[in-house]
């Protein structure tokens, strides 16, 4: 928990069930907060905000770096939560949220110049991509084609007012009309 989220289907999940009274209150000594999602099937820790804290626990030092995540990820996290967002409201059937690369290079491209070289935004988009794995808000699957299973913890990470948020800030700028 402390190297990142685990999932229901890590090795380590059924633990975390079984042992997650104490795991809060051990954690709770250190100024964390672990957050247990059984239906999404999820469980990660968090610092306490400033609020959050009680007195006793108001000089601790952070003990997780916060990563400001540039324009190219921040879209590429606004872009899969949407996904997501539309996935649970639509495919009821399926367990896990899978966009190929090459479907949503088209998204992505709304939010450049039109003058963009496609071949550069394919490799920011795939950087980008990578990006969010080491952060496991996505996993590669295994084939070459470019297919990315979208985490649970994204939608714990960009709650939907967040979102709504994010994507009016990073909302694409229209272009000019040419006068005719």
């Amino acid at each position: 928990l402390l190297q990142g989220v685990v999932y229901s289907d890590d090795n380590g999940w059924d633990l975390v069930l079984r042992y997650q009274s104490p795991l809060k209150d051990y954690f709770a000594r250190i100024g964390l907060l672990l957050i247990v999602d059984e239906p999404e099937g999820l469980a990660f820790v968090r610092q306490l905000s400033e609020l959050e804290a009680p007195g006793e626990y108001g000089n601790l030092p952070r003990l997780f770096r916060r990563t400001r995540l540039g324009y190219d990820t921040t879209l590429l996290c606004v872009l899969l939560r949407e996904h997501l967002r539309r996935f649970e409201e639509e495919d009821l059937d399926n367990h896990r949220c899978v966009v190929s690369q090459a479907e949503l290079l088209e998204s992505w491209k709304s939010f450049f110049p039109s003058k963009e070289d496609e071949v550069r935004l394919s490799k920011t988009l795939e950087t980008a991509f990578r990006k969010l794995e080491t952060l496991k808000f996505v996993t590669r699957l295994g084939d070459a084609a470019g297919s990315w299973e979208v985490r649970r913890i994204l939608k714990a990470r960009i709650p939907v007012s967040e979102l709504e948020n994010l994507k009016q800030q990073l909302a694409p700028e229209s272009e000019p009309q040419e006068k005719s």
